[in-house]
């Protein structure tokens, strides 16, 4: 039997994602072409674009992560809270904060709303979770 939290949800379910139609098909181009360098973030960030919510491009999204927003995320086992700006593999730089989709953590990001966790796998192996805290688009 599965626990349930207080919502009465599975404990390990995912959370509803959301993507607009453009980056929803960029991202799975990515994903595809990313198969055999990073085989498991792609296939994480293909699931993810899979199981979302896709929408009109023009449609508002304010408090949900996109590509280019600006997202402030909690690390639920350490407590660090990070800001950090989504972005695609070519735009990343860790040293401006600038972090790829095709990253555990920028995969695990995507769609996100305010409020919402995720727990994801990093290449080691081990289990994280995060929580949004703040989007800014």
């Amino acid at each position: 039997m599965s626990r349930t939290n207080r919502k009465g949800k599975p404990e390990n379910a995912l959370p509803s994602v959301t993507v607009m139609v453009g980056e929803a098909r960029r991202l799975n181009a990515l994903a595809s072409s990313s198969e055999v360098i990073f085989p498991r973030v792609a296939h994480f960030l293909a699931q993810e674009i899979e199981r979302a919510t896709v929408v009109a491009d023009n449609s508002d999204l304010r408090g949900v992560v996109r590509m280019g927003s600006l997202v402030r995320y909690c690390d639920n086992k350490t407590g660090d809270v990070r800001d950090v700006v989504l972005v695609y593999p070519h735009e990343a730089d860790i040293t401006l904060k600038r972090v790829s989709v095709l990253t555990p953590v920028g995969a695990a990001l995507i769609g996100l709303s305010v409020g919402q966790a995720i727990e994801f796998q990093t290449p080691s192996h081990n289990t994280r979770s995060l929580t949004v805290l703040g989007v800014s688009n």
